[in-house]
């Protein structure tokens, strides 16, 4: 938190809306604010929405705000948070990126919500720092910004960059602001407030473990879930696969069947293919390298792979992909 912060006052924080931003991730990061306030009996804390044009956002699911103050507008802010959503390429352009670099060379704490990181990072705003984005466009994040430390976590606080995962995590997120700036007895009467039993840590994961994800008790097929989703680019062979979660092949074979449908082979397959969607949406890397990354002999067997799974090639899925990461300058 930076010296600048007066806590007796009450702070501003700004949250620049990205059209198709999801609503439920910017509501989160606002409403324990508004909380804290009532709990406290005084305002700790006062908040706006700013857009591109200052003119009205909507969100992904259709519901729209309408913005207090364009990004030109003289206003002032010890906290600015970009909030995106599947599509953050479309709205990053050479205004955009003029406005958070002018706000972070002025001293301004700078956030992130879902894929605002892409935002910041495209401005060259998260160079040397830790960071995270929603799980979804994780690996393209990484890939896409070498400079920063990108970790699997709901949220990162580094110095005056918060970036987070989006959804639930914007709650804990602004749970732990508030418990730094005015204590964790304010904090947790507010999560209380939104039936929300436990601030997580920064530390939490974002997503389920894979036999949680499945609804999976079985040890030994808990096991083999997570190890394929740990060996993504270099698969393991079944019987390898087998013997590490202490399993006959047999047992291995049966347990797919019995709970997916499917034999151990096409899980697995499926699982390195959904990384490889992943990477065509929201990433730039060549089909070569995405076909590496997915653990595919070659460009050939992952093209007839993805397109039998997906009625559609690589390259398809890439021109029709929600987001991309090289925003086009405007």
């Amino acid at each position: 938190m930076p010296a600048s912060i007066t806590l007796d006052e009450p702070q501003t924080i700004s949250f620049l809306l990205v059209p198709e931003f999801s609503m439920l991730a910017f509501v989160s990061a606002v409403e324990p604010l508004r909380v804290a306030n009532r709990m406290a009996g005084r305002d700790l804390y006062h908040w706006s929405v700013v857009s591109r044009d200052g003119g009205k956002v909507a969100a992904s699911n259709g519901m729209t705000l309408l913005a207090d103050h364009s990004i030109e507008d003289k206003h002032s802010s010890s906290l600015v948070v970009a909030c995106a959503g599947f599509v953050p390429d479309r709205y990053f352009d050479r205004r955009i990126k003029r406005w958070l670099t002018v706000l972070a060379s002025r001293g301004a704490d700078l956030g992130s919500i879902d894929t605002g990181a892409f935002f910041l990072g495209w401005a060259g705003l998260l160079d040397g720092y830790r960071a995270t984005t929603h799980w979804e466009s994780l690996d393209s994040f990484r890939e896409s910004f070498p400079k920063v430390e990108v970790e699997n976590a709901l949220f990162v606080v580094d110095r005056n960059r918060l970036t987070c995962a989006g959804g639930t995590a914007s709650l804990d997120m602004m749970l732990h602001r508030i418990s730094l700036q005015h204590g964790h007895r304010l904090a947790a009467a507010v999560s209380e407030q939104f039936i929300h039993d436990r601030i997580r840590s920064p530390d939490d994961h974002q997503r389920m473990t894979p036999p949680m994800r499945q609804g999976i008790n079985h040890q030994g097929l808990a096991d083999a879930l997570s190890l394929m989703e740990q060996h993504l680019e270099e698969p393991i062979d079944a019987a390898r696969l087998a013997k590490s979660a202490g399993l006959s092949l047999r047992q291995l074979e049966r347990l797919f069947q019995r709970h997916f449908g499917m034999t151990p082979h096409r899980y697995y397959l499926e699982l390195r293919l959904q990384r490889a969607r992943a990477l065509l949406q929201y990433g730039s890397l060549p089909v070569l390298e995405i076909a590496v990354a997915c653990g595919f002999a070659s460009p050939a067997h992952f093209s007839r792979a993805y397109r039998a799974w997906a009625g559609k090639a690589p390259i398809t899925e890439r021109r029709r992909a929600p987001a991309g990461i090289q925003p086009v300058l405007r």
